[in-house]
């Protein structure tokens, strides 16, 4: 009996270790090519957040401590800024590309670029309605979330029966939008150059 449940133990970890071993070869094998999406889904959204914007024209820079995408048109010309950022959902994580005209005074939209949120509720952050009461808030001041239409550029309706989806959002574009402001407004973004992910 004994070396029955011994043999089947060392069946169990065997096989666990093949499995172990071909997810691994598997999540190796495929990185690139999930990369290169991803990098094709930020560069897609560039023009979307920053009108005129030319996605492959993009230069990726650190500013704030923070990965930040310099916005240009077809003659190089410095458009504006999409920040990366990310942060905890009610889910998982939640990432962002998140919009700002070329001084930094204003929010140009919010692109949600991944998420796992409840189906019908949280996963309401994607929508392009909710996401455009971002556009044309005021960069200087923190969004505030409210549970009725809306009264002013600064807020956003909360997504109802989502309130920690909506927090989340919220919480990561006043985070980020504040750390690069502060960046740019120091001079920080001319001393600082590409780090090869531009094209």
């Amino acid at each position: 009996m004994a070396a029955n449940v011994l043999k089947q133990a060392w069946l169990v970890l065997v096989l666990a270790v093949c499995f172990g071993a071909a997810l691994a070869g598997v999540h190796v094998g495929l990185s690139p090519r999930i990369e290169a999406n991803r990098r094709a889904a930020i560069y897609d959204a560039i023009p979307v957040l920053v009108e005129g914007a030319v996605g492959e024209k993009a230069e990726q820079i650190e500013l704030g401590g923070r990965r930040v995408y310099r916005a240009y048109d077809a003659e190089q010309r410095h458009l504006g800024w999409v920040i990366q950022a990310s942060g905890d959902g009610f889910v998982d994580e939640v990432e962002l590309l998140i919009g700002l005209d070329l001084e930094a005074e204003r929010i140009t939209g919010i692109h949600v670029l991944q998420q796992s949120e409840t189906p019908g509720l949280g996963a309401g952050i994607t929508e392009q309605d909710w996401r455009e009461q971002f556009a044309g808030a005021e960069a200087e001041r923190p969004v505030r979330l409210v549970s009725e239409r809306p009264d002013e550029p600064n807020e956003v309706e909360a997504i109802t029966g989502a309130t920690v989806s909506s927090e989340s959002v919220r919480d990561i574009v006043n985070a980020a939008v504040a750390d690069v402001r502060e960046a740019i407004h120091a001079g920080e973004s001319a001393a600082q150059g590409g780090n090869g992910d531009g094209q």
